[in-house]
């Protein structure tokens, strides 16, 4: 049996807790990150807080292995005088939204060997995609997954206001964001591209442009120019 506490209740800490109440080998424990008085001794602590908060939080926890959940910080960014480690899972977590946990991808990362083992176990334990992944590789990581996941969602919500401004219903492009997630599954992201930019058609782009307001024709060329040249 591996005992674990997860310090946060945010939605990374939410969808773990319940993960990990439903498997039988690890005991799960979860308080909140401002309630740090009574700390209960377990195999592994999982601080999952916001990343300004880590450094703080750790350094008030004892317990002989702690370990983040965050890409973007560093391993050194704990401050707990014992053992180090990184549970970061590479998804996207929303309280009312279930994850599968066999997609996510887990990039470990720890001091030594045994507490390394330790990681991937409870990993295992939960799902199947298992990387060892070292702190400047998880930011370069990270900084991919924000281009892919956040700033596209971004797209995402500039779509939606397009159909909004137009009657146009968004649903019209679920097929499309859907087909361009599955084709790079098949293709590199270089070959998948199409669109205007990529054909360099000055007419449709300028009717693009004259479509939308100044900020989000700053948004298009940026892009558009980006594609062009490959960047």
């Amino acid at each position: 049996m591996i005992s674990v506490l997860i310090v946060g209740k945010g939605n990374v800490g939410t969808h773990l807790y319940n993960v990990f109440l439903k498997v039988d080998n690890i005991k799960v424990t979860q308080i909140n990150s401002r309630k740090l008085k009574n700390i209960p001794t377990t195999d592994v602590t999982i601080i999952a807080v916001s990343d300004d908060a880590i450094a703080d939080v750790s350094s008030k926890i004892k317990n002989p292995f702690v370990v983040h959940t965050s890409g973007a910080c560093s391993i050194n960014e704990l401050k707990n005088p014992t053992s180090k480690g990184v549970f970061y899972m590479l998804q996207t977590f929303s309280k009312e939204k279930k994850v599968n946990f066999n997609e996510v991808p887990f990039c470990l990362e720890a001091e030594n060997k045994n507490d390394k083992q330790l990681l991937k176990e409870i990993a295992n334990l939960i799902g199947q995609k298992i990387y060892s992944i070292n702190s400047d590789q998880r930011k370069a990581l990270h900084v991919a997954a924000v281009f892919v996941n956040n700033f596209t969602n971004h797209m995402y919500k500039i779509g939606n206001d397009l159909c909004n401004e137009h009657l146009v219903p968004f649903e019209i492009l679920q097929p499309l964001i859907k087909e361009t997630a599955l084709k790079i599954e098949t293709l590199a992201p270089e070959k998948a591209q199409t669109g205007p930019a990529i054909r360099n058609d000055k007419k449709t782009i300028k009717n693009h442009l004259d479509l939308l307001n100044k900020e989000k024709q700053k948004i298009y060329k940026i892009i558009t120019k980006s594609i062009q040249n490959g960047n």
